[in-house]
């Protein structure tokens, strides 16, 4: 069945990060003057990103169950996954199964393309400086998906495949927001890299 959109609620809230975070780890890009030459500062891993109070970036928040009655057909419009500076942008993101993902190099150098799916074919794909756009489809939903660089081993990313629209990604405040959710009890997972899963049982 679809979504009536004159009974949907929504969900929103925020997560945080509890105790000290450590210390940050550098990036070093010297194997590849190319990668190096687009930071004049300093760059750091991208997998614990605390903001101020505590808020927790880059933690993928998704409907896990409660919306098997349901179908949702894939946006025609391509999620887009870019190489800027060695670094993939955004460095954690979702997509709907049957979705375009769309991944584009903007370095002066070559990029190697490696998702490591369990639940997906996986592909390995190299892209050169100002190559057309990868384009590719992951059939079934799977959270989540590590992606990484053969040519440059600091590039990650994470992929979160879902069969519905209903998730989001943190960003620097740490908030997230799920929209148009029809009436019903769900299981809300929220994930990161480093400090993996936790769930939640709400009612809309």
């Amino acid at each position: 069945k679809s979504v009536d959109r004159s009974t949907a609620g929504a969900v929103s809230g925020s997560v945080q990060y509890a105790g000290e975070p450590g210390r940050k780890v550098r990036i070093r890009m010297n194997a590849d003057p190319n990668c190096a030459a687009k930071h004049t500062s300093r760059v750091y891993a991208q997998d614990l990103q605390i903001g101020e109070d505590g808020a927790l970036q880059n933690v993928f928040v998704w409907i896990k169950s409660g919306l098997d009655d349901y179908t949702f057909q894939p946006p025609a419009e391509p999620v887009a996954l870019n190489q800027r500076g060695c670094v993939y942008t955004p460095h954690v993101l979702g997509i709907q199964a049957g979705q375009v993902l769309e991944v584009m190099n903007n370095d002066d150098t070559t990029h190697n393309i490696n998702p490591s799916p369990s639940n997906n074919r996986d592909w390995n794909v190299s892209q050169a400086p100002a190559s057309v756009p990868i384009q590719k489809r992951f059939a079934r939903a799977e959270v989540m998906i590590p992606v990484k660089c053969n040519v440059h081993p600091w590039m990650k990313s994470y992929i979160g495949v879902v069969a519905h629209p209903y998730f989001t990604v943190t960003g620097s405040d740490g908030g997230y927001s799920l929209e148009g959710l029809p009436p019903g009890e769900y299981t809300v997972e929220v994930w990161h890299e480093r400090l993996g899963a936790q769930e939640q049982k709400i009612t809309v």
